[in-house]
């Protein structure tokens, strides 16, 4: 077991006349037992308040695993005489091991003293949170004049004393601050500084207030050292070459494979379409095939080259090879054609599908037998892949994809390979159509999986594609007439099922944008939890009523034990609205059951729970919604967050993440593609996050609301399970955007009750969806990190 520590910084503080070092970092032990912090004043135990915290960044750099709140983070207040003291230290202890992991001398604080004298006396401020992003920062904190006569003014200027354009400042009430100087202050203390930068800059925020001036360097390179430090070198996510060392299926593991004695024992047939293959590559796939640790298979050739060079391939290379069925056609009918021509020749229960220059893991159709002998009902099977170089010594690019997910089917072709379909269920759909060359394969995959009695996906890699120049693999803008063809398959896909939508090309080829018809104009009840706060909840109140296209909706504020008589005037104002509604709920915060509150006051066909921190940035972001939402095989809808320096929050929640359920793309820029452009694109999910969750009124209601014993914590979660559990599906949809600004009203974990409270939720989480912990979340592929958010292969 070790202590490991991590110090942001220190300064010298005035509480009161009672001057004080201030000391901020994280700590925690690597065996999860529970730290200690302990300081001294020149060897001797002092005075100290030492405040626990969550840090974000730890957490998703070590994973939870060393903590069960998270609460790693801490503030110490050491409390010193200023003249006289010699040195400070903080220990920390756990178990048997103990480790100071702060330590300063008389000439460290003397230089913090002097520094904090410089200062003017008249305004305090305090930095709460500094973030750097790739084009911005941002900057959370507070500035008051303690004189109580001024408002502070903020302004960003660079060294040459010119304001910085582009800087957004937003100011909020910090009721800790008005409570710290006794309501001697301005009440909007509060700030959010946003503005952008270059990394060679200086950059000054600057605080005035009367006559009195504070100029505060924003350290850019110390900022954009520790963001590398939070990612240093051994946080780097495990390599796929690393990965497949240590994942990669054995010898002594194909060797038991082929002894395997199944009770069902299908004929599979490969159905190949051929065209002037290389013949290195075209071996190469033979013998991937002939190779297997299943063996009851075919292998049907349909050659639609020039020459019949591919059979007398086969004739030096595979003679008396019974298995391998070869046609030579008079022309060639394209892929369509040759594939379905090669399919006409197998004799198989099942049919495989494969390119002509790709190959199979050993272990591919054994993995695929094996899945149908636990469950003959089903008929269509796909799996993992990967990608491989020319010479077939490089794997890359692993797409390791969630379980059958029709939303991202109908976004991206995500099931490609390896697929193995059950003849009858091929021969009831119909084979592949020459109208969709290009995208043949996915216009089927839509069509057999339209019919399947059942789908199941194989996690494992079990096909690799071989990454040519010029094909989609490699370069996706060297067949735009294939993209062409796959939005004209999701568009006879929806005509198909009887739902009105339209489908459109995105800038990132190969994925799909679908626009449903509204069926209707129907209610939506926006119900918006709030205690005080009011400059949050103006924010995105405003943000509805000037954006929001989409204008049949009611607002239910749904009010909780504020204290501000401000916030009552603003109610009274706001209820001028015919739109907004405020009742009134007078017991303790409980998330659950004040929403549940809010829904009995709802007249909508739609709920839509929403935090008061949350800011409207796309304008039909209700009918994006609401789009999904009216299927009746959707339950609840999530949409994309982000923080305010344009960095997701929420992209989809991972059942199992982090222990319980978590969020995956954290941090990652709102522009990128990130894994398979996951948080780009639509899909199912497991869980949304209820800060913006649409819900049908008849299904909110079917499962009985939120569970009211979960107060706080993982409400949203359990309520997206409830709606699972009853066969509807929950939606990402990264067409509605929003700013979240991350629960600024709501306290840290740092009491008894609440710790208590906490752990007593965990446990009622638990006990309810034990068994779907332990199977994973069918959405999120086992082989992924459940500890990193960036979709990282699993190394735990």
């Amino acid at each position: 077991m070790k202590i490991k520590k991590y110090i942001d910084g220190f300064i010298y503080g005035d509480d009161k006349g009672k001057s004080y070092i201030g000391v901020d970092g994280w700590f925690f032990a690597t065996d999860g037992s529970e730290c200690v912090a302990n300081a001294k004043v020149d060897g001797v135990p002092c005075e100290t308040v030492i405040k626990k915290k969550g840090r974000l960044d730890v957490n998703n750099y070590y994973g939870k695993r060393y903590t069960v709140l998270g609460n790693v983070g801490f503030e110490t207040r050491i409390y010193i005489d200023k003249d006289t003291v010699k040195d400070i230290s903080v220990e920390v202890s756990a178990a048997d091991k103990k480790r100071i992991i702060f330590t300063a001398n008389r000439r460290q604080i003397k230089k913090k003293i002097a520094k904090y004298l410089e200062c003017s006396q008249d305004i305090a401020s305090c930095f709460d949170d500094k973030k750097i992003g790739r084009k911005f920062i941002t900057l959370a904190g507070w500035a008051v004049d303690k004189t109580g006569d001024n408002v502070v003014d903020v302004a960003v200027f660079d060294k040459k004393n010119v304001l910085v354009e582009g800087t957004q400042i937003t100011r909020n009430k910090r009721r800790d601050v008005f409570s710290m100087f006794e309501g001697a202050c301005d009440p909007t203390s509060g700030f959010i500084i946003k503005f952008p930068y270059k990394l060679w800059k200086k950059y000054f925020v600057v605080l005035t207030s009367g006559k009195e001036r504070t100029v505060i360097k924003v350290d850019v390179v110390k900022m954009f050292l520790r963001k590398l430090k939070t990612y240093r070198p051994k946080a780097k996510a495990i390599s796929y070459s690393d990965w497949l060392k240590k994942n990669s299926i054995t010898k002594k593991e194909l060797d038991e494979q082929r002894t395997q004695v199944f009770e069902y024992n299908p004929k599979i047939s490969f159905v190949i379409p051929l065209y002037e293959t290389d013949h290195k590559f075209f071996c190469q796939l033979i013998d991937s095939i002939l190779n297997q640790t299943y063996q009851n298979f075919e292998i049907c050739f349909a050659d639609g080259s020039k020459t019949d060079a591919l059979k007398q391939v086969i004739d030096e290379n595979y003679p008396g090879e019974s298995r391998i069925k070869y046609k030579k056609l008079e022309k060639n009918l394209m892929i369509s054609g040759n594939t379905n021509a090669a399919i006409e020749m197998a004799e198989g229960e099942y049919i495989a599908f494969a390119d002509h220059d790709d190959l199979l893991a050993l272990n591919a159709l054994y993995e695929v037998v094996k899945a149908l002998n636990a469950d003959k009902s089903i008929e269509f099977v796909y799996s993992d892949e990967d990608k491989t170089n020319f010479e077939n010594k490089k794997y890359f690019e692993p797409h390791f994809k969630p379980d059958f997910s029709i939303d991202l089917l109908r976004s991206v072709n995500y099931i490609c390979h390896l697929v193995v379909v059950k003849k009858s269920l091929a021969d009831e759909v119909g084979y592949l159509r020459d109208e969709f060359n290009g995208a043949q394969d996915y216009d089927f995959v839509l069509r057999a999986c339209e019919k399947a009695k059942k789908i199941y996906h194989v996690p494992k890699v079990l096909y690799h594609w071989r990454s040519h120049e010029k094909s989609t693999a490699g370069n996706p803008e060297s067949k735009l007439y294939a993209f062409e063809a796959g939005k004209r398959a999701i568009e006879a896909h929806y005509e198909r099922v009887g739902i009105d939508a339209s489908v459109e090309l995105t800038p990132n080829l190969g994925l799909y944008r679908s626009r449903f018809a509204l069926k209707s104009n129907p209610l939506i009840s926006i119900i918006i939890p709030n205690k005080d706060h009011i400059e949050d909840l103006d924010k995105c109140l405003q943000s509805i009523f000037m954006k929001s296209t989409y204008k049949n909706y009611e607002i239910i504020i749904v009010e909780n034990n504020s204290e501000w008589p401000e916030t009552f005037e603003y109610y009274k104002k706001l209820e001028s609205n015919d739109k907004c509604k405020v009742v009134y709920w007078d017991k303790e915060f409980n998330y659950s059951a004040i929403n549940n509150f809010g829904a009995k006051e709802a007249k909508g066909e739609y709920l839509l729970l929403l935090n008061n921190d949350t800011e409207i940035i796309t304008p039909e972001w209700l009918e994006e919604m609401l789009g999904y939402c009216q299927r009746e095989d959707v339950g609840a809808v999530g949409a994309r967050l982000y923080y305010p320096d344009d960095t997701i929050q929420h992209a989809g929640v991972v059942l199992g993440f982090g222990g319980i359920a978590g969020h995956v793309a954290v941090g990652q820029d709102r522009r990128e593609l990130g894994y398979i452009a996951r948080a780009l694109t639509p899909q199912d999910v497991s869980i949304v996050t209820a800060a913006c969750m649409l819900v049908d009124r008849k299904v909110f209601d079917e499962v009985g609301g939120l569970d009211e014993r979960l107060k706080v914590a993982f409400n949203d979660v359990d309520f997206c399970m409830k709606v699972r559990e009853k066969d509807y599906l929950v939606v990402y949809n990264p067409y509605a955007e929003l700013y979240h600004y991350e629960s600024k009203s709501r306290g840290l974990e740092d009491t008894p009750e609440k710790v208590a409270r906490f752990a007593g939720e965990i446990d009622i989480f638990k006990s309810k969806w034990e068994a779907e912990l332990k199977a994973g979340d069918p959405f999120y592929n086992p082989n992924l990190s459940l500890t990193r958010v960036d979709y990282s292969l699993r190394d735990e």
